[in-house]
């Protein structure tokens, strides 16, 4: 498996980056051991943050102790004012018992800080580091336009966006950019969020380019496997990957949910980044939570639809919402009947 340089970061890292979301979901003593594994296996970059309710706590103890120096943690803040800018950084260097992590980001950006910007935000970083609580300043977005424009303002050392196989060309210009720019790229949701199963043609995809750095979401000990497997046996983006990519793409095309959570609350209470999901879920993640009776409630809520444009004018990616979600109670109604067989 090949280093990357992450930008003007001077950040070299294996490209199999751990994103450490789904450990809030295990007990400490699993997350520690999935974490201690990566770690001993040669996985070396980390990415984590503050809303992600434990994690940095169950990072902090499995690095405790460690060479600070062989290994870089990236973390997060939705700091909207200056004055919990500083609380949360305080308190994700308290979890992760650090003096310093080595990037700190914006989540989710709705917009590009910048300086002079009305905010303070973009000064506070810039204080942190001078200060060498953080590294290097980077950002996270679903937004297209905003990714642009923070790859282009050199502003930012580091950018995190969803990039996987079924990238638009606009997520192509947006890694372009960041090449160009010198901008770390940080890639989020490589399987677009669980709705892409291949592993091995996920990892392939993104290998190519020499600027990313995927961060998988790992919280079982097989997922961990699958991805360790590859720091030894890396796939590469052969004929027969290519052609089952190219085959993929052509099944989802452009409209389909990525599952960001942007569109919501729901006027009515749909679970829209579920629901609108649920026809590739239930057919690529078999489970039996897709057809129990307490998610089958959750679908007709879709019928309730009021059509007040909310979650159109939200979505990022400028989907038409309602009728996505139309369209997938249609498609899973058939699947509960037993119609269509999954």
């Amino acid at each position: 498996m090949k280093n990357i340089t992450l930008g003007s970061t001077g950040i070299v890292a294996p490209q199999n980056g751990f994103g450490c979301l789904p450990i809030q979901r295990d007990d400490t003593n699993i997350a520690v051991k999935l974490l201690e594994q990566a770690y001993d296996a040669g996985v070396t970059f980390f990415d984590t943050a503050r809303a992600y309710t434990d994690s940095e706590e169950k990072v902090g103890i499995a690095f405790k102790g460690k060479d600070r120096n062989s290994f870089y943690l990236a973390t997060k803040t939705r700091a909207l004012t200056v004055e919990d800018f500083w609380k949360d950084l305080e308190t994700s260097l308290s979890k992760l018992q650090m003096d310093y992590v080595d990037i700190y980001q914006f989540h989710q950006a709705d917009k590009c800080f910048k300086p002079n910007d009305g905010t303070g935000l973009y000064e506070a970083m810039l204080e942190a580091k001078n200060k060498g609580l953080i590294k290097h300043i980077g950002i996270t977005t679903h937004k297209c336009e905003i990714a642009l424009e923070a790859a282009k303002s050199g502003l930012y050392e580091t950018l995190q966006y969803p990039f996987s196989y079924l990238a638009s060309d606009v997520d192509l210009e947006i890694v372009k950019a960041c090449k160009e720019n010198n901008v770390g790229f940080i890639a989020m949701k490589g399987l677009a969020g669980g709705l892409l199963t291949n592993s091995k043609a996920c990892y392939a995809y993104l290998s190519q380019f020499d600027n990313v750095m995927p961060i998988w979401g790992i919280q079982r000990q097989t997922e961990l496997d699958e991805w360790l497997s590859y720091m030894l046996d890396t796939p590469t983006l052969n004929d027969e990957i290519k052609t089952f990519i190219e085959n993929d793409k052509k099944n989802f095309g452009l409209d389909f949910c990525r599952g960001c959570g942007y569109c919501e609350p729901c006027s009515v209470g749909i679970k829209i980044h579920d629901a609108a999901r649920t026809s590739q879920m239930i057919r690529r993640a078999p489970t039996t939570y897709w057809k129990s009776k307490e998610w089958q409630k959750e679908m007709m809520k879709i019928e309730a639809c009021i059509n007040c444009g909310l979650c159109v004018s939200r979505c990022p990616y400028k989907l038409n919402t309602p009728k996505l979600l139309r369209k997938n109670l249609e498609d899973y109604k058939k699947i509960i009947s037993g119609e269509i067989e999954v």
